[in-house]
């Protein structure tokens, strides 16, 4: 795709124009609302029912000079409170190295130069440069993109990446005055722009950053958490219960009490302490130390497996939980692929070979061109987990053959498109004029380049069936050649010969 002309200055903003814009707007950075500091989570601590309980018993025995009890109890507020702040505290360290870690940086053109800068420092207007496994900084509108494709994951909950599209005039000038019409909700093909927080997973592209921060999608979202209040949790729903009815009945007996041994004996005094001591007697002084340590045991075991407890309450919810749902993708594999299964001959597609999953073993040579082939399809320099086999799959059987040539330029590239699922690129080889095409994608696309006749298409399609029951993501790839600088306009100029298959789990 080509660049549109006239919708930027290409030397991108100026300095001093950049950091006007900065202090207008505010660094690019979403809303961390209140940092739980180790004095807010001793307060956050103290203010609970049963912790209130037990400060309560310890100060009514050292005020009637039971020492031994009262220090007792003050060593199980001490205790509490000290778990409480260790395991806590250490989670928001934890979170907040990881805040530092994930926060990304941006590739920008100021002043007609690049510059690497914090992620923070991008303000609307910047041009940002955008690669194959960047993270979007900020939302931005494509004034150039190659075969972008990104995943919209964060936002969408879509695991498959979606292709985009150069902006279109009226799309640049709405996002250049900031009209409501110039917002592009997140999801679907062929958008125009990009967003903060999601992954370039193939491509590059040069875009206009048109929000940032809390004005960003991610920045709505993170908005709307943050009028989500924190509810109490069962467990301190029913302990709060218990200390009020605890409290009111210790009240009632002791006043009863007093009333009834002041009357009978007179002594008023003997009266009142003895009122006191059965409201002492009643209050359940254990329950705060029980209900902090046996969470934090489990936060520590948990920290162990390395989750993160940001409050020791939510151990009870997990606890609690009896059913856990979950998608797979991410989350029960680990998006990594390796190729397993590969389909050579040609169009007779009669050598199949399963690929050795250990160390060691060899690639038997009909196989060496259809490897050979699916890497010069493939990124040099992949981020995708898919080209990222290829490459790992070449290292590992043709790095000592001729096959592998790191001496060979890049002339010209075919994006994958809507309109053909395949890629392909053009290699110029040091020593002639003939230029070597190889196109690897959806085995109906590559058979379509490749004009193949309806029994050899028949013949691949069964060979395709026979792979994709096992599980496995199939693809086809095919190969040509070319002389000269004058290249097609799409794949279909070149005359492709169908090389094989590869199967990926």
């Amino acid at each position: 795709m080509k660049a549109l002309t006239g919708c930027q200055d290409s030397s991108g903003l100026a300095a001093a124009e950049a950091a006007r814009r900065l202090a207008e707007d505010g660094p690019n950075a979403l809303p961390q609302g209140e940092r739980r500091t180790l004095v807010s989570i001793a307060v956050e601590t103290m203010r609970e029912p049963m912790f209130l309980l037990l400060l309560a018993a310890g100060a009514l025995y050292l005020a009637f000079g039971d020492l031994q009890e009262g220090l007792t109890l003050f060593g199980f507020v001490l205790l509490t409170l000290t778990l409480t702040l260790f395991q806590e505290g250490r989670t928001e360290r934890a979170i907040e190295a990881l805040r530092d870690l994930t926060s990304p940086r941006a590739l920008v053109i100021r002043d007609g130069q690049p510059q690497r800068i914090a992620g923070r420092d991008l303000v609307r207007g910047d041009l940002l440069k955008l690669s194959e496994g960047d993270r979007v900084p900020a939302d931005a509108l494509l004034l150039s993109a190659d075969g972008v494709r990104a995943d919209e994951s964060l936002l969408t909950g879509e695991s498959v990446p979606v292709g985009k599209r150069l902006a279109l005039p009226d799309e640049l000038a709405a996002a250049s005055t900031g009209g409501t019409g110039s917002r592009v909700a997140p999801g679907g093909e062929e958008q125009p722009m990009v967003y903060a927080g999601t992954l370039i997973v193939q491509g590059h592209a040069l875009a206009r950053v048109t929000a940032t921060g809390a004005r960003s999608e991610i920045g709505r979202i993170g908005a709307a958490l943050g009028t989500v209040a924190s509810e109490r949790t069962p467990l301190q729903r029913q302990t709060a219960v218990l200390v009020r009815n605890l409290a009111l009945l210790a009240l009632g007996l002791s006043l009863s009490l007093v009333l009834v041994q002041g009357l009978l004996r007179g002594d008023w005094l003997q009266a009142v302490l003895a009122g006191i001591a059965l409201a002492m007697a009643m209050l359940p002084e254990e329950y705060p130390v029980v209900l902090t340590v046996f969470p934090a045991l489990g936060a520590r075991r948990l920290s162990k497996q390395g989750v993160l407890t940001r409050r020791i309450t939510a151990i009870e919810t997990l606890g609690a939980t009896t059913v856990l749902c979950s998608d797979k993708t991410g989350t029960l594999t680990e998006n990594r692929m390796t190729v397993t299964q590969l389909v050579a001959g040609g169009v007779a597609v009669n050598e199949r070979l399963q690929v050795p999953a250990g160390p060691g073993g060899e690639l038997p040579e009909p196989f060496h061109g259809l490897v050979e082939a699916a890497i010069l399809a493939s990124v040099v320099d992949p981020f995708d987990p898919m080209e990222k086999a290829f490459h790992q799959l070449g290292q590992r059987f043709l790095a000592h053959t001729e096959h592998l040539h790191h001496d060979w330029q890049l002339v010209q590239t075919y994006a994958l498109s809507p309109a053909l699922r395949a890629m392909s690129h053009v290699w110029a080889a040091n020593t002639d004029g003939v230029q070597t095409v190889a196109a690897k994608g959806a085995p109906e696309a590559v058979v379509d380049l490749c004009h193949l006749g309806d029994e050899d298409r028949a013949r691949i399609a069964a060979a395709v069936d026979e792979l994709a029951a096992k599980g496995l993501r199939v693809l086809g790839v095919a190969r040509s050649s070319f002389v000269g600088q004058q290249w097609p306009a799409d794949e279909h100029g070149f005359d492709f010969e169908f090389i094989g298959l590869l199967g990926l789990a």
